[in-house]
Parts: C-alpha cells; structure tokens; sequence
C-alpha cells in the first residue's frame, strides 16, 4: 500500500500536467490499458499524468472500508484486499477495469443483485475537476450533486483520485451451483424471488449470474462463500480453469463447482467470457501451448486491436465471399419481468450468442443512471459481430437494440457505440442535470460533454 504521502505527490503531479496544457486543447488521460469500444478521435495531445495513482492507499479491516485511488485495478485492489479476507462489494468481471473507470463509467457482477453497481459502495470520493481542483464528494456534503451525478458520466465531469469504498469479509472458497431453465418466465421468476429473499431452495445466494446458451438453454450460476470442500463433495477440490478446461463450457458440464474466491472474481477474464474463441485460444491444439499469463482479457484487448488496425477479420471475409460485419458489442439493463421478452426479440432479430445475464438492484436514484431503487433489473452483456452486408455503416442491429432496451423500460452503459440523437440521449441520462453540473465543476468546458464523448465523436 502506497500510504497518503505518495498519495498526495501523484496528485500533485497530475495538477502540474493539467496546467501545462493550453486552454481549448483536448483533455484525456494518459492510461495504458482500457476497456472501452467506443470508437474515438486520434489524438497526439500529451495525457494527464496519472503514473503513481494506481495503488490502494489504506485498508481499515476493522471498519471494512478501503481508500484506493482511481487509476488502481480491480486487479491490484483485490490482491492487497484478499490479504485480510475481504473484497469489494462488488467485482467487475475483467482484471484491468479500474476502480475509477468502473465508478465513472459502470461496472457489474454476480454481487450486484445485492449490492447494485460499484458506485453504490463508495462512501465519498476526490474528483479532480475541468476547474482544476480536487473536490471531495460524498452523498451527504455540499457536492452531493457531484456524487450523485458522477457514475455514467465517463471523464465528462472529471477523474476520481481518491475513492472510499465498502468491503464484506469472504471465505477462502466459493461453492457454485449451476441451474437450468427451459423457459424464460421461469428464469425471471427465478431471479425475482433470490434477489428478494437471498435464498435458492433454502440455501444462501452470495453471487448470482447466468448465460443463456440458446433458446431454451438458460442457467443460473448461484454461488455461495463458504469454508471449504462441502460434506457431500469430500474429494472435489477447487477446479482450475486457467489451463486446459474452460470455465463458461463448465457451466452446461456440471451442477456444481467449487472454486477459490480469487479464482471465481476472475473466471471470466481467462477466457474473456466466451471472446477469447476468436483469436482461436479455446482450440486444444492451440490451448495447450498458449502462455497462462496471456490468458486474460488485456491481452485479447491488444489482440483485437491489431485486428481493427490492419482489417485482418474484414479481410477474411472478403476473401470467403462473407457479408461484412456488424460490431455488436453492448451491456443493457432490462426490468426482470421483460428480460424475457428481450432474449426473444434478441434471438429473433439479432442471433449472437451466448449471452451473459446479470441481475442488479440500485438502492438510491442515480442522476445519470436513472434505474429506479430496489427495482430488480437484469443486465443482458453480448459481445461479437453480425453479418449484415454493406448496411453496418448504419449500424441498424445496436440501433434496433437501443430502440428495444428503452421500450422495455431499460437502459444501456455508454462504453461502446450508442446513436442516440441528442434530445433522446438527454431524456435518458438527464441531461438537463447533466449540464448543470458541468457548469458548476467544469465551468471553462475543459472535459468533453458526456454526448460529444458517447455518442458524437463516432
């Protein structure tokens, strides 16, 4: 741990990048790794320095609390938190997601039907401001506003530095139980009795996720903290799926599963959930020689950008005589009680699959993110492309998406390609608060709005 002195000096030397660039120059920082699909400007403009804002400040085991600066990855976070047994309250699915990104830009999983999102947990934040300050926010002082309107905003009201969040105390273990549905009613009325009740036929429910396969192939992966190997498994020990077996085929493989609680934060990163098939790392004959320290998701990330950059996979379907393709990467919130009607439209309409289901639960309104408190929604994740011919310069299957997610009465993250028009995007994301709050932190405009950064600058 890097303790507040350090702390402070990597703040300073943020500050002094700041100022050394003129006004009206573009703002950005300068991070080595990110998660985003949204495509953006090229810049040759230098980054805010961000060098020495990666690492966990404090750790109070007895309060349970963290004070962790905002370029940390979930990663290096959970490495300093596992040694007192503790985790955050919850654990985006890929290693290198920051826990600043994750706040100001959403993250989710298996927690967050009952911990809702990662900014649910933060108990304030130092946000380094288009004024040029480091304001201290929390939910009950004076920049409340801040606070509140901050997760979903993506850098357009400024970069946390400092964050002061939530942990819950864990066991070495985590014991998994993987259900099967036929029906999608049923799943959803699965799904709505657990996060009501935190039980499964009498049993406690610590994380729940799914995927659903193919129509009328959907699964529940419940998962329970626990000690140790249970009674009724005396030889099963934790399984290990950085090597040959791949963790998402275990899920339609078996009923149950037992893992340690740092391999299950992780167990999607190793292969990029399902993703990783792409650059060809789920063929044994491939498998078996593939280095387990590139068996995570920044180096597919690096993989596929490379691909982008030279068209390799356009390529390939020219060449094949294939229809071009559609990028189809999105995250969207559906209520519960309409998931089912989405996974219909969506096998319907656009045909990937599998796709990753997540319930989640807001506990208080968020200004940018209106999802309405303690109503449970089910985040639908689908990553991959679309043959769609020459029409992808319309992108018409995520804009179809859009249309349906915000019929259905649900809402999409912004880190990959949205078109909403400006009047749409500023009814779902309220845009009127929105910009009165990048008036009172960022009078100059020095950060990019929201819109500009989501949705114009495609």
């Amino acid at each position: 741990m890097i303790g507040t002195s350090r702390h402070q000096a990597a703040v300073d030397r943020l500050r002094a990048s700041y100022a050394a660039i003129p006004p009206g120059s573009p703002v950005r920082l300068a991070k080595k790794t990110t998660n985003l699909f949204r495509q953006r400007a090229a810049t040759t403009a230098p980054g805010l320095d961000v060098d020495g804002l990666g690492g966990v400040i404090s750790i109070d085991a007895h309060a349970l609390t963290a004070d962790v600066q905002g370029m940390c990855t979930y990663e290096d976070l959970v490495a300093q938190t596992l040694r007192f047994g503790l985790i955050p309250l919850v654990v985006p699915q890929l290693r290198t997601i920051t826990l600043g990104g994750a706040v100001t830009g959403l993250g989710i999983e298996s927690t967050s039907f009952r911990s809702g999102l990662p900014h649910e947990s933060v108990l304030e934040m130092d946000v380094f401001t288009g004024a040029g300050e480091v304001i201290t926010a929390s939910p009950d002082n004076e920049h409340a506003d801040l606070y509140s309107t901050f997760p979903n905003s993506y850098g357009s009201l400024g970069y946390a530095t400092r964050l002061r969040i939530k942990l819950e105390k864990v066991p070495p273990y985590v014991a998994l139980r993987h259900v099967r549905f036929h029906e999608t009613d049923k799943l959803a009325a699965a799904i709505a009795e657990i996060s009501e009740s935190g039980e499964w036929q009498g049993e406690r429910v610590d994380g729940m996720d799914g995927v659903a396969f193919e129509p009328g192939e959907y699964y529940l992966t419940l998962a329970r903290w626990t000690e140790g190997v249970s009674t009724g498994s005396p030889n099963q020990g934790p399984s290990d799926y950085t090597r040959d077996q791949i963790y998402f085929r275990s899920i339609q493989e078996r009923e149950t599963d037992l893992l340690t609680i740092h391999d299950y934060l992780w167990r999607w990163d190793t292969d990029w959930f399902w993703c990783s098939g792409a650059f060809g790392a789920q063929d044994p004959r491939i498998r078996r020689f593939w280095p387990r320290k590139w068996k995570r998701s920044d180096a597919y990330m690096k993989l596929l950008k490379l691909d982008l950059r030279f068209g390799i996979a356009d390529r390939l379907d020219r060449r094949a005589g294939r229809p071009e393709r559609e990028r189809v990467v999105q995250d969207v919130e559906v209520p519960v009680e309409r998931i089912g009607e989405f996974l219909d439209w969506f096998d319907a309409e656009i045909g990937m699959r599998p796709v990753w289901l997540c319930p989640l639960r807001a506990s208080r309104p968020w200004s940018t993110y209106p999802l309405e408190p303690g109503r449970t929604y089910v985040n639908a994740g689908f990553w991959g492309t679309v043959h769609v011919g020459p029409d992808r310069v319309n992108a018409p299957k995520n804009r179809a998406i859009e249309t349906k997610v915000h019929e259905l009465d649900g809402h999409k993250s912004l880190y990959s390609d949205s078109f909403y028009d400006r009047e749409t995007f500023d009814r779902l994301y309220d845009g009127r608060n929105l910009e009165a709050v990048k008036k009172r932190y960022d009078p100059d405009g020095r950060f990019i709005s929201l819109y500009e950064k989501a949705v114009a600058r495609r």
